[in-house]
């Protein structure tokens, strides 16, 4: 019973519903909580989140209603700290991460300390790719057994009906936090496209992460070319083949700002400092500091008394700066060109994450008009319009 690890959480008389909540409820995202209540906890919240979590009433009997919950998998993760003394990511360091050969990762943590556990760990695709071939292996890797076997097969098994559709992505049973998929498949995924599939029946692990707000269309493609290519043999050598495969790679990129390097306007605010009032980015300031011949220009941006320094020109990418999210700084790349006389396109490309920034900045004679958009979200992708004024 969860209440058995907070009992200075649990009401004075808690009600049926409480005191039937399981850890496996927890696992399988069906802690009886309504959708509304549900979408209403937020990770990044300063406040008490546990006290948050069972402020949500239960209106279903657990284990009947399933609604993916952030909220029960943070809880988990409250429950091993409180049982071990360490952070999720503190205690899986020695346990998982470093046997699979995954450097420490940050997870990002919640004003109370404790590992969000629902979202926040920073791993490479190719780290994704190890703990989906652990889980492959049925939890051997190199000859010592890291998981058991029988959890590997109760965690990826469907514990809890999400839906009817016998297609459909998200209809096909969920296990322990692993979604199943058509075609007898399990996965792992994240937000805006991070994936960890499992492919049991053709020995292969399949590991994305991607920056998209379509991730049905991911899969659906890996479903309708991937899948029906596997064969029981290996395919004969196709240098050509191979070579076209390489070339491609090498020439993806995330697409950079396209645009003129100079605009009349430019000389008469470079070394401008633009003042803003106060606004949810925490934003205080921006300054054009130089723009050359070639259209390279260097910002400051303070964001809360912190000053970023970006560096950006048309057409290419250059790394420095970072961008201050809920969670701290991350670094980014930018990428500059003015789209029309008074207006220049600043890009922000947070490259370990699924971010993308485009700063839209409008010159006046004493102003300068921001509006900001984000490549994905899960609300709205553009956030209202900042005006600074020329000090």
């Amino acid at each position: 019973p969860v209440l058995k690890f907070f009992p200075d959480y649990a009401p004075a008389e808690p009600n049926e519903n409480l005191r039937a909540l399981r850890v496996k409820d927890l696992l399988t995202m069906s802690t009886g909580q309504h959708p509304d209540g549900i979408e209403t906890f937020h990770l990044e919240d300063p406040g008490d989140l546990v006290a948050k979590f069972f402020s949500i009433p239960l209106e279903h009997k657990p284990g009947t209603f399933f609604h993916y919950n952030s909220g029960a998998t943070f809880l988990l993760s409250v429950i091993v700290q409180r049982l071990t003394g360490q952070t999720v990511r503190d205690y899986l360091v020695p346990r998982l991460f470093e046997p699979l050969g995954i450097a420490p990762p940050k997870w990002d943590e919640t004003a109370q300390g404790f590992s969000y556990g629902a979202s926040g760990l920073h791993i490479r695709t190719e780290d994704i790719a190890r703990f989906g071939q652990l889980y492959l292996q049925k939890g051997e890797w190199q000859g010592k057994q890291l998981l058991p076997k029988s959890w590997i097969e109760e965690a990826t098994a469907k514990q809890v009906s999400n839906g009817s559709d016998p297609t459909g992505n998200w209809d096909q049973g969920y296990g322990y936090q692993f979604w199943r998929c058509p075609h007898d498949l399990y996965r792992a995924d994240g937000a805006f496209g991070q994936y960890c599939i499992v492919i049991d029946q053709h020995d292969t692990v399949l590991a994305m992460t991607c920056g998209t707000a379509d991730m049905a269309t991911v899969m659906n493609t890996a479903w309708e070319i991937l899948l029906p290519a596997f064969r029981d043999s290996p395919l004969p050598a196709d240098p050509e083949a191979h070579a076209a495969l390489l070339a491609k790679l090498a020439s993806l990129t995330v697409p950079p700002q396209l645009g003129e390097a100079r605009s009349e306007v430019a000389a008469s605010v470079i070394g401008k400092r633009y003042a803003f009032p106060e606004n949810m980015l925490g934003l205080v300031a921006i300054t054009l500091d130089s723009i050359g011949a070639d259209g390279v220009g260097s910002f400051t941006f303070d964001w809360n008394g912190v000053k970023e320094h970006y560096t950006a020109g048309p057409g290419e990418w250059r790394r420095g700066g970072a961008f201050l999210f809920p969670n701290g700084p991350t670094p980014v790349a930018a990428s500059g060109a003015w789209t029309d006389a008074n207006s220049y396109a600043l890009k922000l490309c947070a490259y370990q994450t699924p971010f993308t920034i485009t700063q839209r900045l409008r010159f006046t004679d004493k102003q300068l008009i921001v509006d900001l958009e984000i490549n994905v979200a899960f609300g709205n992708r553009s956030l209202p319009t900042m005006t600074g004024t020329a000090e």
